[in-house]
């Protein structure tokens, strides 16, 4: 049997619906959505709007067109970003970002000269929003936050960010890779120019699944053009959405997958989702206190994903990681999980920390295996 606590990573396992949609398409519909006019291709791009239609009831949206699938929440991302920002820009990040951010902003820094303000966190949060207002000029062109830390599990205060974007006329993306399927969202209500996120995670679909919400005031420049089954008689991308941004044959079993899994969230209730991740971050959080010599970082606040990282005394997190696999078959992630600016911030770079991230259909009883288990690490190494 394996134990399975790396879900910041790749929700695993995913509801049965899911394997049933998308063995089902591979298996009896197959058609190329949009580029058609028979059957298979018109079940095709049922899919794909219904999945769209899905998301959105998810995120609080009335247009779903303004979903854009992509392959991951890094495409997303990038999408975002190099579509809105120019030359001498300045993008203020907090210090809890994951890579799929900072990287891009890095190659844009040298491509664009952009400038990046990196706002650290309070004494009471993981945000300065004093800091982060006062860091605003008059070449603040985005602001871009991690809705939840994929090292911590703590939650950003996009709300009260999204109110003082709003207040300067600055653009707003939030990085939902984390959130997307794991608590409510209303979109409307954070008042996001940009939301990304990824189909993987939290809204139990497959890889290679993603997208990004384009609000209406914002107009960005395609990553990349081509066929979209749509206006095949111009050369020319079409200025619609969601084809503008939506070139290529899209990933429509992938999509189907990730259409089960919303429809699973929606079903089931994303409050009753949200609710049991709570409750297993907080019992987490305390099994881990009873081991000796355990350092655990970030908050214990009670609204936060079950996403947790902690050191075991002096023992590498690899080797942690590595014999909690071998020889007790537990799946973690040592390290620094594509965010050393985060790790950098709670003290743990470069060796970084052993992250357990916990999904829907965990149990405290394989919390208890997990404790157990590291207690005997902790002894015999």
């Amino acid at each position: 049997m394996i134990f399975y606590f790396d879900n910041a990573a790749t929700s695993w396992p995913k509801p049965e619906s899911v394997y049933k949609a998308m063995d089902n398409f591979a298996r009896h519909i197959g058609g190329n959505p949009g580029r058609s006019a028979h059957r298979l291709s018109i079940a095709g791009a049922k899919i794909i709007y219904e999945t769209r239609e899905l998301l959105a009831n998810l995120f609080g949206i009335n247009d779903s067109s303004r979903i854009i699938f992509t392959a991951n929440a890094t495409e997303a991302i990038n999408l975002g970003l190099k579509g809105i920002l120019k030359k001498n820009d300045n993008v203020i990040v907090s210090s809890f970002e994951h890579n799929s951010v900072m990287r891009p902003l890095r190659f844009l820094e040298k491509e664009l000269n952009i400038s990046i303000t990196v706002v650290p966190p309070s004494s009471s949060g993981p945000v300065d929003i004093k800091e982060l207002e006062k860091n605003i000029s008059d070449q603040t062109k985005l602001i871009v936050i991690s809705h939840i830390s994929n090292v911590t599990g703590e939650i950003l205060p996009v709300n009260e960010i999204g109110s003082i974007a709003r207040k300067y006329n600055i653009l707003f993306m939030v990085d939902g890779a984390q959130s997307a399927g794991s608590i409510p969202i209303n979109l409307a209500e954070i008042g996001v120019s940009l939301f990304a996120f990824t189909g993987h995670k939290g809204l139990m679909g497959p890889q290679g699944t993603g997208g990004l919400y384009i609000a209406p005031d914002v107009d960005l420049i395609p990553l990349k053009q081509g066929g979209t089954g749509s206006r095949s008689e111009y050369e020319e991308q079409p200025d619609f959405l969601p084809d503008k941004y939506e070139a290529g044959t899209p990933n429509t079993v992938g999509i189907a997958g990730l259409g089960a899994g919303v429809k699973f969230i929606l079903n089931t209730g994303i409050e009753k989702i949200w609710k049991k991740k709570k409750s297993l971050s907080q019992y987490l959080l305390e099994r881990l206190k009873s081991i000796k010599d355990v350092q655990i970082y970030g908050s214990f606040k009670e609204d936060k994903l079950p996403i947790v990282s902690f050191n075991l005394g002096k023992i590498q997190p690899s080797k942690v990681a590595q014999l909690l696999d071998e020889k007790y078959k537990i799946m973690v992630r040592p390290g620094l999980h594509c965010a050393p600016l985060a790790h950098r911030t709670i003290g743990t770079f470069p060796e970084g920390t052993v992250r357990i991230s916990l999904g829907y259909f965990n149990t405290e009883k394989e919390i208890d295996y997990l404790i157990k288990c590291l207690k005997k690490i902790n002894k015999s190494v």
